[in-house]
């Protein structure tokens, strides 16, 4: 059974072929020859290899969430430059209150407030207007 986590039609194979190389009566009391051919067609059969492909696409970032690692976790992944912190719902709600306008302009135009500067397309000039809007949707669900 654990042979399935662990890469299954190749590990199962390569089983196969060692018990092959053994050489005659020796290998078949390790193994059941009789049985054994039936584990190698039943191992692919179960399928538990598609949970980790699905996990994997579930598990894939928003468009907005590839945009802050890609670009914004510079700053706003840490308090050091003043920028409000992902998921820190105190430094966010000022302007949030602002609303996602506000948010969307100074993030395209850049901003300089009381605490740091923000600067336009967030230092990354190859980002379009959908691009930082999908950030800040991001980083603003995060904050809620």
């Amino acid at each position: 059974m654990k042979v399935r986590h662990f890469g299954g039609p190749l590990i199962v194979t390569a089983a196969m072929l060692l018990a092959a190389c053994g050489g005659g009566d020796k290998a078949a009391p390790a193994g059941d020859a009789a049985s054994s051919p039936s584990t190698a067609v039943e191992a692919p059969a179960a399928q538990p290899a598609a949970a980790p492909a699905a996990e994997a696409v579930a598990a894939e970032p928003s468009p907005g969430e590839k945009v802050y690692q890609g670009t914004c976790v510079m700053c706003h992944g840490s308090p050091a430059v003043g920028a409000p912190v992902l998921g820190n719902k105190n430094d966010w709600a000022p302007r949030i209150a602002q609303g996602k306008d506000v948010l969307y302009k100074h993030a395209m135009e850049g901003f300089t407030g009381e605490k740091g500067a923000m600067p336009a397309h967030g230092g990354n000039p190859s980002l379009d207007e959908t691009a930082i809007k999908a950030a800040v949707d991001y980083m603003v669900s995060k904050a809620q």
